[in-house]
């Protein structure tokens, strides 16, 4: 008899930007998160419905009609438990929803790791 493996938790990461979505991808896989990346967020949401994570990461401006803010708020109504990190080089255009955590970029891995492991 094998013994099981523990489930990894799943982890989002949307980023538009491939170079910074693999960074944060990396940075989560390294914690031990099974990490899928999407890069707008009608795939995240389709992801969200699939895969139930249990942490989401996600920039503000994104391609598509939903931005990060729009796809926090989508995330937060489908899995109240999820930790939502929303990120953006600039300031939060309108309200997250309630217990979403913002970061400014440049995001400093320690800040986001010591996040993600709440």
């Amino acid at each position: 008899m094998g013994q099981s493996k523990p489930l990894r938790p799943t982890a989002i990461v949307v980023e538009d930007d491939d170079i910074q979505r693999e960074m944060l991808a990396l940075l989560l896989e390294e914690r031990n998160f099974e990490v899928l990346q999407c890069e707008d967020a009608e795939t995240a949401a389709l992801a969200l419905k699939a895969k139930h994570p249990t942490l989401m990461v996600t920039d503000i401006n994104l391609v598509g009609k939903m931005d990060g803010v729009d796809l926090a708020h989508f995330a937060q109504q489908h899995n109240a438990d999820m930790r939502i990190i929303v990120i953006s080089g600039r300031p939060l255009p309108r309200p997250l929803p309630p217990g979403a955590k913002f970061f400014t970029k440049p995001v400093y891995p320690t800040a986001l790791l010591a996040e993600a492991a709440r």
